[in-house]
């Protein structure tokens, strides 16, 4: 899919879904989901409101939000739970992303313990690389998990 003058209905005529559920995802998307072999790409339609408006380009913090959302994902699909928190994240600009472009990334796993899931992807807008990105996830136990939403 071209980088450029993307649709929110071109998006889904080719099997992508808008990704719903979460208060901060819906704000700082949105997000769009399409099954692959092994879990899903994940997708962003880059708005005016994520962009350097100075200069027309993709905030690199909305680039960095997107990776831990995108390998995040990556993970509850390798790992089979969404009980993860990010541990580490790292991220290399290696390109600009016009607002307005979509910008799409397929995790990938790099191993997996017991208790920490390691991935990495890449962040392109059409055939362009702009991004590059690896990190590490803890896996946490739904008990912990509901200790900490308790407080």
């Amino acid at each position: 899919m071209s980088g450029d003058a993307v649709t929110p209905d071109a998006l889904a005529a080719q099997g992508w879904t808008l990704l719903t559920g979460t208060h901060f995802n819906e704000a700082a998307g949105p997000y769009w989901l399409r099954p692959c072999t092994g879990g899903h790409d994940v997708g962003l339609l880059s708005e005016a409101r994520h962009g350097n408006g100075h200069v027309g380009t993709v905030h690199g913090g909305v680039l960095m939000t997107f990776a831990d959302i995108a390998l995040g994902i990556g993970v509850v699909d390798a790992a089979g739970t969404r009980n993860c928190v990010t541990l580490h994240l790292q991220l290399q600009f290696t390109a600009t992303a016009r607002i307005g472009s979509f910008l799409s990334c397929r995790a990938e796993l790099v191993r997996r313990t017991s208790q920490i899931v390691f991935m990495r992807g890449l962040i392109v807008a059409g055939d362009r690389v702009v991004a590059s990105a690896d990190g590490m996830w803890k896996l946490v136990d739904a008990d912990k998990l509901a200790a900490l939403k308790r407080g």
